[in-house]
């Protein structure tokens, strides 16, 4: 039971008396005056309704209320004298104070949004993906609607073992791909299996790091060039390595042939595993499409990969394509019955991959996102002709190499223009701060990671411009100018 009775006249205002639960009303009625003398809201002196007012409001019986009464003048909480009737006592009653949850100061949110990771909401294909659910739940088997698979539905399993082998050159039997509910819980699921240390390489997202470090897995740092990740730099000791080899995250890049190789030699050398994060693989503007790493020995790499990117991360489905010997352990780690993934978004998802549509809406993406990088290098060689704009050719965001100790006065002069902007030093490994040229150590590069994916259409015009007021007014030291960016690509 919960009454409020609002019309208990106390010095000529109403108390709102709160009985919550059930069993003796005159326990419930006594708690709750003790309540209200307790929190200050009844002070000493206050005088309380007559007990037969008190009970014909709250719909109680007198001598209910004229018992509670008696009970907590016998306790020491109220006082009754003749002629005055009863009132709060006049006593140190300890007060607990009432601690009303302070209003949160606003911050101020961002006007632009230029962070990396999230491609823009509004153009999810929500027609497309309507008729994939009508379709997919018309021939769903009786069996979808129980607890599921901790394997993944076996029709998005068997879709996905074709777009996979198709676009991204993956060897593996619908057996061995098991969905998760993305790549952060697909690398909890490895941590725990494979156990560690890993390497990884040293500009990463610090979420997985912080992620398998939660999990007991420590990580190390591998240097990253031109050719991506260092791989020359792995041991026996390290039971497995993280990658992003379609495109080096954040800076840029595929990892080059020959460390494709040695990775691969390195895990069968050692019984290491590759673990693959297919960031953003299908994103490609300038290039051949590179193929997954996973190809060339799937008994030693795992492929990770989700729909975030390419269609929105409120959907929570990813998936891990795995050597043999990992799927058992990774299904047992996972639980006996589908905790994360919605058995109907998946089914939903295999018609959607079989019918065209996400190759469909992968197409308009790419040309989506290549329009945005382009208008993003015309803008900055237009007015910062002394940045250079790196990582370019894939993915869904660009480096802007900025003049040596100007990255954190860039972001925060990008917070006071109203842009969400991230320092390229933001995804650097915590042991790797400085890298070594030779003999010498030498900081890292400054710079800022930009993502075009995320702005509206009708924003992302101020957005850019937001970016170049932020930037450095001048180059670098004649001593050792920057090179200049590319002129702006040729429109698709």
């Amino acid at each position: 039971m919960n009454s409020w009775v609002n019309s208990a006249e106390i010095l000529g205002s109403d108390l709102p008396l709160e009985l919550s639960g059930t069993g003796n009303r005159r326990a419930l009625l006594m708690d709750a005056l003790r309540e209200a003398v307790r929190s200050g809201r009844l002070a000493p002196g206050t005088r309380l309704p007559p007990y037969r007012s008190l009970a014909a409001d709250l719909g109680l019986a007198r001598n209910t209320v004229a018992d509670a009464y008696a009970e907590l003048v016998a306790e020491g909480w109220l006082a009754a004298r003749q002629g005055s009737g009863t009132r709060v006592a006049e006593r140190a009653v300890p007060v607990t104070p009432v601690h009303r949850p302070r209003t949160p100061e606003r911050v101020a949110r961002p006007v632009h949004d230029l962070v990396q990771g999230q491609p823009d909401p509004s153009v999810f294909p929500r027609t497309a993906w309507l008729a994939s659910a009508r379709r997919a739940l018309a021939a769903a088997p009786d069996d979808a609607f129980g607890p599921g698979d901790p394997h993944g539905r076996p029709e998005l399993r068997r879709a996905l073992a074709g777009y996979l082998a198709r676009v991204r050159g993956v060897r593996a039997s619908p057996e061995r791909i098991v969905l998760c509910s993305g790549a952060a819980h697909g690398l909890r699921l490895l941590a725990d299996v494979v156990g560690g240390p890993w390497a990884a390489e040293e500009y990463g997202l610090p979420f997985h790091r912080e992620l398998l470090a939660s999990h007991g897995v420590g990580t190390r740092p591998l240097g990253v060039d031109a050719d991506g990740a260092r791989v020359d730099g792995l041991t026996r000791r390290d039971r497995a390595v993280l990658l992003t080899p379609a495109h080096q995250f954040p800076t840029g890049g595929p990892l080059h042939p020959a460390r494709r190789a040695a990775v691969v030699d390195w895990a069968r050398g050692t019984g290491g595993l590759v673990v693959e994060d297919d960031y953003d693989g299908e994103f490609r503007y300038d290039r051949q499409p590179v193929g997954a790493v996973q190809g060339l020995d799937p008994e030693h790499v795992v492929l990770v990969g989700s729909v975030s990117k390419s269609l929105s991360p409120a959907l929570r489905i990813g998936w891990m394509v795995l050597p043999q010997r990992l799927v058992g352990p990774v299904v047992a780690a996972k639980g006996e019955r589908e905790q994360f993934s919605s058995a109907t978004e998946q089914l939903t998802l295999a018609d959607f991959v079989e019918s065209g549509a996400y190759d469909k809406q992968v197409r308009r993406m790419r040309q989506r996102h290549r329009r945005r990088r382009d208008q993003l290098v015309a803008a900055l060689h237009a007015r910062a002709p002394h940045v250079r704009v790196t990582g370019i050719a894939a993915g869904l965001h660009a480096v802007v190499e900025l003049p040596p100790g100007t990255e954190r006065s860039a972001v925060r002069a990008a917070a006071w223009q109203g842009l969400a902007v991230e320092g390229l030093g933001d995804y650097l490994h915590p042991g790797a701060e400085h890298r070594t040229a030779g003999d010498t150590l030498v900081p890292h590069r400054d710079g800022l990671v930009v993502g075009y994916a995320t702005p509206a259409e009708s924003a992302y015009p101020e957005a850019l411009d937001a970016l170049c007021r932020s930037l450095p007014p001048v180059g670098p030291p004649a001593a050792t100018p920057a090179p200049a960016s590319p002129p702006p690509p040729a429109a698709p």
